[in-house]
């Protein structure tokens, strides 16, 4: 069973999982790349103006021959030009008329949130792009937008992983009540940056019980957070693996909790580690301090 599609609050349908062209894949050619995943089975493809990687993507669109209709296609604005200019540009590389969704790539790249979203209300008016959201936005820029938009964002893409679930929840929270479908990128991140951390016991144990790989339980654990997966890779038997997790048993809610628990204990050999850490044992050294400052204080005024 395939990992299907979600329902936008424009009414538009956004496969669940897409393929990314970023990351490594920055300034270089992804056409033989893309063809791969198309042909195993994605059927969402992400780019960006940053990533310089539209032109080839572009050519695997037109090499694949598919009908426009069978291919998601998402871009993003990265800066460096203006929004209308950006736009063009990138349905020039892409060899498009229109792509599925459009987003802010980053908050850093926006002057003034309501000028910016009112061309990107433009571009979806226009039928430049089918829907439109933001990426990277954290809880106080989706709120600051929120109160100018006239359309509300359709997506907002973060950085999403077990390690900082704790400080998304929030935001989680509230892009759900507004409709805003929340996607993932660089979920997999316990494993290739943070391997032998708190994650891993809980992830291995759900994949025994499943007769899965740890990757396809990280990806189960993002899915059950009702968020969508970008993810990459050069290697088809990955790409098969990551697609093979829509036909696995959904996990447990004590092995999504077990998850949630290790990954609020931080990554290994990280301030974020240390700073939770301090955060559980906050009343320990309170009294510590108390301690230390009331013998400060005794043996000053002896003195």
């Amino acid at each position: 069973m395939p990992f299907g599609t979600v329902k936008l609050n424009d009414g538009n349908e956004m496969p669940v999982i897409a393929f990314g062209t970023g990351s490594k894949w920055k300034g270089q050619d992804v056409t033989d790349y893309v063809l791969q995943a198309i042909e195993a089975g994605f059927s969402h493809i992400d780019t960006a103006q940053w990533y310089k990687t539209e032109d080839s993507v572009g050519r695997a669109i037109h090499e694949s021959a598919l009908d426009r209709s069978e291919l998601f296609i998402t871009t993003k604005w990265s800066g460096g030009t203006s929004i209308s200019e950006a736009i063009h540009n990138s349905l020039d590389q892409l060899g498009l008329k229109q792509v599925d969704l459009y987003l802010i790539h980053n908050p850093s790249n926006v002057k003034d949130m309501e000028k910016d979203w009112r061309e990107f209300e433009k571009i979806k008016e226009t039928g430049l792009s089918k829907s439109i959201g933001v990426s990277n936005f954290k809880l106080q820029q989706l709120q600051e937008l929120m109160k100018v938009a006239k359309v509300k964002p359709a997506v907002n893409q973060i950085l999403f992983h077990p390690y900082n679930y704790a400080e998304n929840k929030e935001l989680l929270e509230f892009s759900a009540k507004h409709g805003i479908v929340t996607e993932a990128y660089s979920s997999l991140q316990p494993i290739t940056r943070y391997p032998g951390g708190p994650v891993d016991k809980p992830v291995n144990a759900a994949a025994k019980r499943l007769n899965a790989t740890p990757v396809q339980v990280l990806l189960s654990w993002v899915r059950s957070k009702g968020v969508a997966i970008v993810t990459t890779s050069a290697s088809k038997e990955h790409l098969e693996e990551y697609l093979e997790t829509a036909d696995l048993p959904p996990l447990t809610e004590e092995e999504i909790a077990a998850i949630d628990e290790a990954g609020a204990k931080g990554p290994p050999g990280t301030v974020r580690k240390m700073m939770s850490d301090l955060y559980r044992n906050r009343y320990i050294l309170g009294a510590a301090l108390l301690i230390q400052f009331g013998g400060y204080f005794y043996l000053t005024s002896r003195g």
